[in-house]
């Protein structure tokens, strides 16, 4: 038999009170998955979007949540999160490829949400039309995340106070806004937008399921699938629980549902009041409340909701910044990075990797200055974000499986019920659905006019090799003057 696996990276273990409420664990994932930011990708499907919700809760979601949390209570004590629970069973490499994944997933991620922040400023400035020129949106990304890239820099708690206020202003209360809106707008007697037969007097069929006739057809599943993702993020804490046997699935079944109503009503209001063939995907939320507030006489609320938007998204970004580089400046501290990117400032930040992180972000913000329409640059990305973050979470699946063969006298605070059959069928399910959205991703969407489908595919193909590709060769590379790095200041 292997020897058990030692966690790395110990920090003191957490006392025998409860820490956090069922309620608590709940909101904390809400808050990690829920962003006005994929209402306009869900809406663009109209009714179709039950199908999308359900195979992202079911087949993504709630495998992820239950998986993570087993995995969570395992290493509740270690430092590195995904890196310890891939690392454990499958060595240092693959755990260094797994959290590099979801570092820079999120660094690709990035434009994608300032993007969304660009179209909602345009809005306050009174030119919506500016959402559609790439150069401004470019540009208004590299300017906010350089911003936010400073904020940082300074330390956790501004970060913490900008993120905390910037998610209920501009997350919950337009979230809960457009939702009202859109059954304002429905019992006033509007034409519903996603049943156009209506407004002709005809009878209104009501689409259940995709209209399949290839991939590219249900290109938008690996989108709407990342939409869902992050749940894993705060499982580390089910341990922090009275109960974790009892009470994790209740805070996950809890979070589940607040999601998947949050995002299906959001999604079924944006749908009702805009067109599908007139939803922007940077801007859906902005071009409902420009429809509605203008039919209720309120227009000039739309700027001033247009801020908080923005202000949302750019939280979103401040709560990311730090949190995923801080998994890789484990990991540089580990020895598997250059000494340079272990370093951080007085303020104990990881000064030199938030740089080399915001110098990429610059470059990949420049693919909107070459794209004719914003809302294909806007996917373009998106596409490099699933592929990355998908595959990441296909490792951690394997790795749940793996140490549950060879390490099963590990402590889980939290197991998957139903044994090994249990986990085999949970981690199953999830790996098979994530792969199968992973394979979506590579595939142009036919509702957007992405030119030549072969340069799409090039383009997300290319970004996959290269970012997938550079920690195996930095690994390969690694040197053994790497390892025991003393935190430097800067």
């Amino acid at each position: 038999m292997s020897k058990p696996v030692q966690p790395a990276g110990k920090a003191p273990a957490t006392s025998g009170a409860a820490r956090i409420s069922v309620l608590g664990l709940a909101m904390m994932t809400v808050a990690a998955v829920v962003s006005l930011r994929g209402l306009p990708l869900m809406a663009d499907e109209g009714t179709e979007l039950l199908f999308y919700i359900g195979f992202a809760s079911i087949i993504f979601l709630v495998p992820a949540a239950l998986v993570a949390a087993e995995l969570g209570g395992m290493f509740a004590r270690s430092t590195g999160g995904v890196y310890d629970w891939v690392k454990a069973p499958f060595g240092a490499r693959a755990g260094f490829v797994a959290i590099w994944l979801q570092w820079i997933q999120n660094v690709v991620w990035y434009p994608t949400v300032l993007a969304f922040a660009a179209a909602s400023l345009a809005y306050v400035i009174g030119k919506p039309s500016l959402a559609d020129d790439g150069i401004y949106t470019g540009t208004v990304i590299i300017c906010a995340y350089w911003f936010a890239t400073a904020i940082a820099l300074t330390g956790t708690s501004a970060a913490a106070r900008f993120t905390s206020i910037g998610f209920v202003l501009g997350t919950v209360v337009p979230g809960l806004l457009i939702i009202a809106l859109g059954a304002a707008w429905i019992a006033e007697g509007n034409v519903i937008a996603f049943l156009p037969a209506a407004a002709e007097g005809a009878h209104a069929h009501i689409r259940l399921f995709p209209h399949i006739t290839g991939l590219s057809s249900i290109a938008f599943l690996g989108g709407i699938v990342l939409l869902f993702a992050g749940v894993e993020v705060h499982a580390v804490h089910a341990n922090e629980l009275k109960d974790p046997h009892r009470d994790f699935p209740k805070a996950i079944l809890l979070s589940v549902l607040v999601i998947v109503v949050l995002f299906l009503l959001g999604s079924l209001a944006l749908a009702a009041i805009v067109p599908a063939d007139k939803i922007a995907l940077d801007q859906g939320p902005m071009q409902a409340f420009s429809i509605a507030l203008g039919g209720f006489g309120l227009s000039w609320l739309v700027p001033v909701l247009a801020l908080l938007i923005a202000l949302g998204a750019l939280a979103g970004v401040m709560s990311w910044i730090t949190g995923p580089s801080r998994g890789l400046l484990r990991t540089a501290r580990d020895g598997e990075l250059p000494p340079l990117l272990a370093r951080t400032n007085k303020n104990g930040i990881q000064v030199v990797i938030l740089l080399v992180q915001g110098c990429i972000v610059t470059v990949l913000a420049s693919l909107y200055f070459f794209l004719k329409d914003v809302s294909v640059a806007f996917f373009l990305l998106s596409a490099m974000t699933i592929t990355l973050y998908l595959v990441m979470y296909m490792m951690m699946y394997a790795a749940a499986v793996r140490l549950r063969i060879t390490h099963p006298e590990m402590p889980r605070s939290y197991k998957v019920p139903g044994g090994m059959i249990g986990m085999m069928a949970i981690a199953g399910i999830g790996f098979v659905g994530v792969a199968f959205a992973f394979v979506t991703s590579f595939f142009p969407p036919s509702q957007l006019p992405v030119g030549s489908p072969t340069s799409y595919v090039a383009v997300v193909a290319i970004g996959f090799v290269v970012f997938t590709g550079l920690p195996i060769l930095i690994h390969a590379l690694k040197r053994p003057s790497w390892v025991k790095v003393e935190e430097e200041e800067t």
